[in-house]
């Protein structure tokens, strides 16, 4: 048992592709077509049909692999391109790593100057010290020295004064 297809729109061929038939419009839907009459019987056999697919493709066919390789081509070169680019762009950030390393390198040039700069300083404070500390070392052994002097000199004044004071005349 087959079910019934539902019809075609009107003007629409219907059949197997050996067979195509037009079909009487639908009554009610469009009474009148202008292809109405045109198409009444239409057979197409398989060998036209076949005849018709190879004639397109012979047509078309060698544009279309034509199409094809240059799309090949196309999609070859585009994958070099993009290599390419790929490594320009592993240039530029090893540019900008260097320009990196020499600001890197001029910073370590500037700190390396004011540690220069640090120890000259601190040598110099070192020469300065160490000149103080011998200069307050003499001061020192000049004051001693004065003040031994000094308690010298007051000891010959007092024996001195010592010898001019009157001694009692001992007695015999």
């Amino acid at each position: 048992m087959s079910v019934p297809e539902p019809p075609p729109p009107d003007g629409v061929l219907a059949g197997p592709p050996d067979r195509l038939v037009a079909r009487e419009p639908t009554p009610g839907l469009s009474d009148t077509s202008p292809d109405e009459g045109l198409i009444e019987d239409l057979t197409v056999e398989d060998k036209a049909v076949e005849q018709l697919a190879e004639g397109l493709l012979s047509h078309y066919l060698p544009d279309l692999q034509r199409s094809k390789q240059a799309l090949q081509e196309l999609t070859q070169n585009q994958v070099v391109l993009l290599d390419t680019l790929e490594q320009e762009i592993s240039k530029f950030k090893e540019c900008h790593s260097m320009l990196d390393i020499n600001a890197l390198f001029t910073e370590a040039k500037h700190y390396h100057a004011k540690l220069v700069n640090i120890r000259k300083d601190m040598l110099m404070l070192h020469e300065k010290t160490s000149k103080l500390k011998k200069r307050a070392l003499k001061l020192q052994q000049k004051r001693q020295k004065e003040e031994l002097e000094r308690e010298q000199q007051r000891e010959k004044e007092f024996e001195r004064e010592k010898q001019l004071t009157a001694k009692p005349a001992k007695r015999t």
